[in-house]
């Protein structure tokens, strides 16, 4: 399943990146704030994001980007990846000034009503499940990222994964993953390809993003 995940991955994303690798100048360094918060917590409020909608409903199942611009506010936008392991191509138009955050390949452990599991356990089986990554992907305009496995992020502790759901349910989760933070991007139209390869799952994207 590893070497299989790694060969589609490489596959997929190989139809649509260039050889030539560079460090985009608008991708942050992990370590870099956004209006004072880490990459850190931006991965928690991603998460906060994604659940806050119904599965059918949300941006991480939809397949043209229709859904893009849903529960977005302040600085950051987020984009989001996919449920399963199919490719996604989709389309979005972005307000400009907007910093982009968005998940190579992440994962989640929610608590279950009846489980014993305690934070600790939780944050441990979250970065379990992200330890072997296989492949990261990440090209903007052109431009392949290099050396993304600086790129990891967890959040400190546990969070209520449903914050921001209508009716708050204080669901304790972890999450750990691998993440890119793009500075604000010129007006115009640019293209981002990013995924990644773990041994139980994998994710391929593409966006052609507006700026307007």
């Amino acid at each position: 399943m590893f070497d299989l995940h790694s060969k589609l991955i490489a596959c997929t994303l190989s139809l649509v990146l260039p050889s030539a690798f560079a460090q985009s100048s608008v991708l942050l360094a992990a370590t870099e704030q956004v209006s004072n918060v880490s990459q850190a917590e931006w991965s928690k409020r991603w998460w906060q994001w994604a659940a806050s909608f119904d599965r059918t409903d949300s941006p991480v199942s939809d397949q043209t980007g229709a859904l893009c611009a849903e529960k977005q506010s302040g600085s950051v936008w987020f984009l989001a990846g996919t449920y399963g392991t199919h490719r996604t191509i989709r389309e979005c138009t972005v307000p400009r000034g907007k910093y982009l955050f968005f998940p190579l390949i992440n994962y989640v452990v929610v608590k279950g009503a009846a489980s014993t599991t305690t934070c600790m356990g939780l944050m441990t089986q979250a970065a379990q499940m992200t330890n072997e990554v296989a492949s990261l992907i990440l090209e903007i305009d052109g431009v392949r990222s290099s050396n993304l496995v600086t790129h990891r992020q967890a959040p400190t502790g546990c969070f209520d994964v449903s914050a921001l759901n209508e009716r708050p349910a204080g669901i304790p989760a972890a999450a750990n993953g691998y993440y890119a933070m793009l500075r604000p991007l010129s007006p115009g139209v640019h293209t981002l390809n990013f995924g990644g390869a773990l041994p139980s799952m994998l994710q391929a994207v593409t966006y052609t993003i507006r700026v307007e």
